[in-house]
This record gives C-alpha cells, structure tokens and sequence, in this order.
C-alpha cells in the first residue's frame, strides 16, 4: 500500500503510454534495491487524466524492474499481465468489478474521522448510506475523489457510506483483464491525494477498530464471456468449485491482517471455511439473485480484504477458474 510518485516535464502531449520514456528511481530509498546498485527502472503502463495539474498533463502507472529487465519482487503486474494475455483467458474477456472499501482517520491520532477522540460513536445502525451530519463523515473528500476518476477516466461506477462510520466505498468496474488493477491502483493514489489536501489519513486496514465494528474488505465481482452467455450458471458453479479447491492458497494472497476481518460476523465468511450462497453476505462467494433468476451472469468473490493487491486478485481467480486443472 505504500504508493508513491515523482513528476518529469515531456515535450508534448502524450496519449499513449508506448510514447513514453522509461525513467527511474533510487530504489536504496524506498527499500526496494542495495546502495550500490540502487536504480529502478519505471516502464510506463497506463495513462489517465491528471485531475490535479489538468490540461495535458496525465498519470502514469508504472511498474518497477531491475536494470537487467527482471520485475522487482513487488512487482505484481508483471505476473498478472502474463496471466491475462494467456489466449485462453483473453478469449474469456474476464470482467471485474471491485467494491474499494476504506476508512477516513483523524490525523495525528488513527481514529476514525467524526468520532469523538478516545471515545466511540453510537452503535453501527444509522450510518450505512446515509446523510447528515451527525451519521456521515467526510463526504467532501468522498465527493471530490468521485469526480476526480471520473475526470481522470477511470471507470468508477459509484460510491456509498459503508457500515462503520467513517468508513466508505467506492466500486471500479466494469473492467476487463489488467485494467482493473490499473485502475484501482490509480483510484486508490488519486484517494490519497485528496485526503492529503484535506489533512485526512486514509486507511486501507482490514479491521481498522477492533469491536462489534464491521471491518473494511475489496469484494472482487467477475464474470467470463461463458458465465455471461446463456447456460452461464453452470459454468459459474464449476468456478465456484474450483475456487473452493484452492480456498488456502487465495486467502494467503488476498492482504493482510484479514484474519481480523473474516471471522464470520460482520458480513462475512469464517476465513478456515469456504462457501457460498444466493444472496448470502455472510458466505465467501455470493451468487446474485439476478444472475441465478437469469441463469447467467457474475458473482462476488467477498474475501479479499480492503488492503488486497488488485493485481493479485484478479489474476489469480482467472487463473484459477480458467486455467487450472484441478
């Protein structure tokens, strides 16, 4: 979760990221190389709108590797890429949609943004969707991310108070293969950008209080061109199945600390057992009662937590439910 940035002047206006020159970084500062060895090299990946600076100036995400040309260990685009690009998943066309949730914390202290300081507010209840002042805290920032993705063309397709208060989400999707992860990752930055200019801290913790508290989660919705085309239900079982069969190795990748958060209350599955359901919130995968009305459709993975490498995710339920044989 530790994104950072670094601003270069181009000649021109750029629109494509193949038009842009590789750069650098001291990679002895960030932890990510030796002293004696510390550059990093950026390949710009993606482009988007810069809403801060606007005009013709843009975002870059990119992705770091060695010198030699060998991906960094963190990172994780570079096997998510390869996975998407297979034949096999890109004739799928695997559709994501991911639920972002986070919470707003008061700077200096790590308490939640509207709630009094060393003290708790009333029981969750009111605050989930809601308006006014005493039930919704920090809709200026919330507001302001919203309309800067959309400026900067990412495919945000909405936002919403969550449970806790001072907790939020917004939703990135629909978004096909590594454009998902791109654009999460942008979205997130563009987040903390905001919250900067605000003085707010934004947490990407999974179980920020511990208590009767809902925790914050990244449930990951997604469906194959199969699972959209009629008899779909069928091949969504089977990728239920084979995601059940794998059930260790995608809580192991899906963040950290979401031990705190899957415990089976608040919403949500125990994280040693997997399951699912129609309409069922408190099982790991949910199925929707459109798409089981309709025989076709997507379904919600409910267990990466809020802190997940969209990367990760989304690579690895398409490997698992395209690609691998159990």
């Amino acid at each position: 979760m530790d994104l950072r940035s670094k601003a270069r002047t181009l000649p021109g206006p750029v629109t494509d990221p193949a038009e842009l020159p590789k750069w650098n970084f001291d990679g002895s500062s960030t932890g990510q190389a030796p002293g004696d060895d510390s550059e990093v090299i950026l390949y710009p990946q993606s482009i988007f709108k810069d809403p801060f600076r606007k005009g013709n100036n843009i975002l870059v995400m990119c992705d770091a590797y060695t010198p030699a040309g060998e991906p960094i260990p963190t990172n994780k685009r570079f096997n998510a890429a390869q996975i998407f690009s297979d034949p096999v998943v890109a004739a799928e066309e695997p559709w994501y949609g991911i639920e972002q949730e986070y919470t707003l914390l008061q700077k200096d202290i790590n308490w939640p943004l509207g709630w009094p300081v060393g003290g708790f507010p009333g029981p969750q209840g009111p605050y989930y969707c809601s308006v006014g002042a005493d039930k919704s805290f920090g809709r200026d920032i919330v507001d302001a991310h919203y309309k800067a993705c959309l400026y900067a063309g990412i495919n945000i397709s909405g936002i919403n108070g969550e449970v806790m208060p001072g907790q939020w989400e917004f939703q990135v999707g629909p978004s096909v293969g590594i454009s998902a992860g791109d654009e999460v990752w942008v979205a997130r930055y563009i987040l903390e950008r905001i919250a900067e200019i605000a003085g707010v801290v934004v947490s990407f913790d999974p179980k920020p209080i511990p208590g009767d508290w809902n925790g914050a989660g990244a449930h990951t919705n997604y469906s194959t061109k199969s699972m959209r085309n009629e008899g779909g239900i069928a091949v969504i079982k089977k990728a239920i199945e084979k995601l059940g069969l794998r059930h260790k190795e995608h809580i192991a990748a899906y963040g950290e600390g979401n031990e705190r958060r899957l415990t089976g209350r608040h919403e949500t599955a125990d994280i040693n057992t997997f399951s699912w359901g129609v309409a069922n919130r408190g099982a790991s995968i949910r199925v929707g009662r459109d798409t089981e009305k309709e025989g076709k459709g997507y379904f919600e993975d409910r267990r990466p937590a809020s802190n997940m490498d969209p990367y990760v995710v989304t690579s690895m339920i398409a490997e698992t439910t395209i690609i691998w044989r159990p």
